[in-house]
């Protein structure tokens, strides 16, 4: 699977993009057709000046938010994370990357889904001298 993957996926959310966070009322409203629990396994979560970013990395865990895009708003709403996250396909200046990986729902299963990762340039600042958010939950932070 590839940044360009054509499926309508979930996005795994673990940051201003979480219920009660400043961006969710703001990009997912309206958008949605379901949210649940989820959890992201080999990747830490890094504090940012005002986000998050999850970084890759064996044995860890980012606890977040599934949501699946109500059909009529799949394309859209790809659009606007990708602009919310400064992503564009192949430009070395990205902040994240969008990517495909496996989430953990809480019954268990695992389903592909969209997630923002650190671009590698910012993982590798983020590995030597970032700051992890213990238990990988950007909500525990307040």
């Amino acid at each position: 699977m590839t940044a360009e993957d054509p499926r309508p996926l979930p996005f795994f959310v673990y940051g201003t993009l979480r219920p009660g966070e400043g961006n969710h009322d703001l990009f997912l409203r309206g958008r949605t057709a379901a949210e649940e629990p989820g959890r992201l396994h080999d990747a830490v979560l890094y504090d940012g000046p005002g986000y998050p970013y999850a970084v890759e990395r064996a044995g860890g865990e980012v606890r977040g938010e599934l949501v699946t895009a109500r059909p009529e708003t799949y394309e859209d709403l790809l659009a606007a994370l990708d602009r919310l996250e400064e992503y564009a396909p192949g430009d070395p200046g990205n902040l994240y990357v969008r990517v495909t990986r496996d989430v953990v729902r809480a019954d268990g299963s695992a389903v592909p889904a969209w997630v923002y990762l650190a671009a590698p340039r910012v993982a590798a600042r983020l590995r030597s001298a970032g700051t992890p958010i213990e238990g990988g939950d950007w909500l525990s932070r307040r």
